[in-house]
């Protein structure tokens, strides 16, 4: 997970510009992609239906630090950000959450199972290069031995890389692909799978500036999943493990995160801030208020606030985060120190803002954090100068 460097000097107002796609499947058309056409997605053809929403207002965005995929270069990259399932590990943005199941590896170490195991190894040491090769093979022993699943949760694994390298419109051409299977087969629409992908399909619009479909794509996900969770919430464990509704409300509170930080780059605090309200509350409910994502999400509530004025709601909850991620030595805790400086800053208490910045320095310096390291140096400088315009 990646925390967001909270800063001074914040952008203008962006207003969405160029003319909008009509709909998801509007990217469709075209001789090179008659046969994903013919197999489009009935959730991803909702999505343009769906109403988008209301009452937005412009406003004035914290710069949030390099946070992969976010960072000032515009190149996005692949979320490091973790939804821990609560049981069996944490999958979060890397793989879908039930494309393979996890026996079919023990029925038998074929070539294909050993190419995806190995690819999944080359992802988790960042040899993306050489997971894209092991997962293009993969795919093609795949088509061979007609293993539909083998196809699905390959197309899968590539379009995750594909997003990781940047490589935003080959990513999604992959994930409309895996989504096509899938829905070709028993999938239903608001199956966890289909709606992860979705999410993020909604996330390379965002990063493609496709504002009305990043929009239908997030609303699209968080209706649906809260839909979901309604159903679900009587349905006794015989029926329904509640692990699996514990993992449906850790991908609404996934949806809710990744929407809250897409409307704080669009400048709409307000929205953002109730998303990550609605986040927050959904993390610490299912991961406990230790967990290193809630720390994450207080910080980020803490940011948005503060930059709407509201620095003693902001201080509250940045204090906390502050506190919870030294006691559980989060690995992030520098960039959460760095947010307590700037709120405290703002607060005009300049002494306390100096040294929790000094601390903060301190810590990204050992962690070798070398975008933090300038980006804190710089909040100093700033901090300097204000003290000096307040004598």
């Amino acid at each position: 997970m990646t925390a967001r460097l909270h800063s001074n000097r914040r952008p203008r107002p962006r207003a969405t510009q160029g003319r909008m796609s009509r709909g998801y499947c509007e990217l469709l058309k075209g001789p090179q992609r008659t046969m994903l056409a013919a197999a489009l997605p009935r959730a991803v053809l909702r999505l343009s239906a769906r109403r988008y929403p209301a009452g937005l207002r412009a406003t004035r965005a914290a710069w949030r630090g390099g946070a992969r995929g976010e960072g000032r270069s515009g190149r996005t990259g692949f979320e490091r950000r973790r939804w821990a399932r609560p049981v069996g590990g944490a999958l979060g943005f890397l793989g879908a959450f039930s494309l393979f199941p996890r026996d079919a590896e023990e029925d038998g170490e074929d070539a294909v199972i050993l190419l995806l195991k190995r690819a999944k190894l080359s992802v988790m040491k960042g040899e993306l290069g050489e997971a894209e090769k092991l997962l293009h093979e993969a795919l093609r022993l795949s088509h061979q031995s007609e293993n539909r699943k083998a196809i699905i949760y390959t197309y899968s694994m590539m379009a995750n890389v594909a997003f990781m390298q940047g490589q935003l419109d080959n990513a999604e051409k992959l994930y409309k692909a895996s989504m096509s299977y899938l829905l070709a087969g028993d999938t239903k629409e608001d199956d966890n799978a289909i709606l992860e992908m979705s999410l993020k399909l909604a996330s390379i619009y965002a990063a493609q500036k496709q504002h009305k479909l990043a929009l239908a794509g997030y609303e699209f996900c968080i209706l649906t999943l809260e839909e979901k969770i309604a159903k679900q919430k009587d349905l006794p464990e015989d029926v329904l493990p509640a692990e699996e509704k514990a993992n449906t409300r850790l991908l609404l509170g996934m949806s809710l995160d990744s929407y809250a930080r897409y409307l704080l780059n669009i400048n709409q605090l307000p929205a953002a801030q109730k998303m990550y309200e609605k986040a927050l509350q959904i993390s610490k409910d299912v991961q406990g208020e230790t967990h290193a994502q809630t720390v994450v999400l207080m910080s980020d509530l803490a940011t948005v606030l503060d930059a709407q004025g509201h620095h003693d709601e902001a201080y509250s909850y940045v204090k906390r985060a502050a506190e919870l991620a030294k006691e559980t030595q989060h690995p992030e805790e520098h960039m959460v120190l760095n947010n307590l400086a700037a709120i405290l800053m703002h607060k005009e208490d300049f002494l306390q803002a100096k040294q929790v910045y000094k601390e903060a320095l301190k810590q990204a310096q050992q962690k070798g954090d070398v975008a933090s390291v300038q980006h804190i140096q710089e909040e100093l400088a700033e901090l300097a100068k204000r003290r000096k315009g307040s004598k």
